[in-house]
């Protein structure tokens, strides 16, 4: 693709961090979090300081959480409930729609979303007494949804493989969504967990082009390795299904049948797919990063955007924000209609059980007295 390595930046944005200081990392700037009494941006005066500062590296957080499920009743998305062991996400995706979450800790939805991780410690002990409470009705949980289980760190901190390992203890459901091949890891959970019906896995595939991910999502797995861990884990009986998500108009739009063919060839069963939603901080995150690598299509792509969003760049109404509105937004939903239907992609859909759910023990285990 000689467009990324050949186009420089029309024009560098309003605190931009240079290249060297951000290397691995998808967003060019920043920018203050919109909560904060001031704003903070750096700016060359000449004298080379900002040549002599650290580049961003992962900083780690700890945090203890008294409770994990998050519940929601948003009538657009087909889950109640969801847990995310982190916050932050070293993926880097640059059009992570939950970056402005950050902004929530003080911190910037720019580069410290990417670098500045919260770590859940302790979440599967919060998870057993959550699903031990009293009259607990166990539902589908989606892990994934927000940041993904599965980035790098969970290689050493663990928390989702503890998440996973009370959920299969209890019986109880689950869907995950990650990019990352490292869910591989947790075959031994996830394969019995399907066995009865408890599991299902959706790998989100955006591009083929590695180049082209390495640009967005520059920590996550590479697409090959994205297809791979279908093939695996569709080959071990866990239920998967591809994502196209997001559909980013003027850049990946073209790519929907033939994700969606390879996935199928993988082992993908199910698909969905998103239209790119650039909420609040994630707009401006986003239109730097274009302007930076496909300064050519820039005014193409927003263009694009607004038609599907009546002029704006995102419009968060229930049943609009995820699929768009408007000609360009109707073609792209029946392109991946077709493409599906074509290749017998979500001709059934899994349900997953939660009849066979055993809630974890209270507190110290009495003894039987026989």
């Amino acid at each position: 693709m000689a467009s990324l390595a050949s186009h420089p930046a029309l024009c560098p944005a309003p605190g931009a961090v240079s290249p060297s200081r951000r290397r691995g990392r998808s967003a060019t700037s920043n920018p203050s979090g919109r909560f904060e009494k001031h704003q903070r941006v750096d700016l060359d005066d000449g004298w080379g300081v900002l040549d002599d500062l650290p580049p961003f590296r992962t900083e780690i957080v700890h945090e203890k959480p008294r409770t994990l499920i998050t519940r929601n009743d948003s009538p657009d998305i087909a889950f109640e409930r969801s847990i995310n062991p982190y916050r932050g996400c070293e993926h880097g995706c640059i059009y992570c729609f939950a970056r402005p979450s950050h902004a929530f800790l003080g911190l910037s939805p720019g580069l410290d979303f990417e670098s500045r991780l919260f770590v859940k410690d302790g979440a599967a002990d919060a998870l057993r007494r959550e699903l031990a409470a009293p009259g607990y009705q166990p539902r589908v949980l989606a892990i994934g949804t927000n940041t993904d289980p599965y980035q790098p760190i969970e290689r050493e901190y663990r928390v989702m493989r503890g998440v996973l390992e009370v959920l299969a203890e209890t019986n109880h459901p689950v869907a995950i969504v990650t990019k990352s091949a490292l869910v591989l890891r947790d075959l031994d959970l996830l394969a019995p967990m399907a066995e009865k019906g408890l599991v299902k896995v959706a790998l989100s595939v955006t591009t083929l082009d590695r180049e082209l991910a390495r640009a967005m999502e520059p920590r996550a797995a590479t697409p090959s390795r994205r297809l791979a861990a279908i093939e695996k884990l569709s080959q071990a009986g866990v239920p998967t299904a591809v994502m196209v998500a997001p559909v980013i108009p003027g850049v990946t739009d073209h790519e929907i049948e033939t994700i969606l063919a390879r996935a199928y060839a993988h082992g993908a069963r199910e698909a969905g797919y998103i239209l790119l939603r650039l909420p609040l901080e994630t707009r401006d995150l986003f239109a730097n990063w274009l302007l930076e690598h496909f300064p050519d299509k820039y005014r193409k792509v927003l263009a694009l955007l607004r038609s599907t969003r009546d002029g704006k760049l995102y419009d968060s109404a229930w049943g609009k924000r995820m699929t768009g509105t408007g000609p360009y937004a109707w073609t792209i939903g029946r392109r991946f209609e077709l493409a599906s239907a074509r290749l017998g992609l979500s001709e059934t859909k899994v349900r997953l059980r939660t009849d066979l759910f055993t809630p974890p023990e209270r507190g110290e285990r009495q003894l039987s007295l026989f």
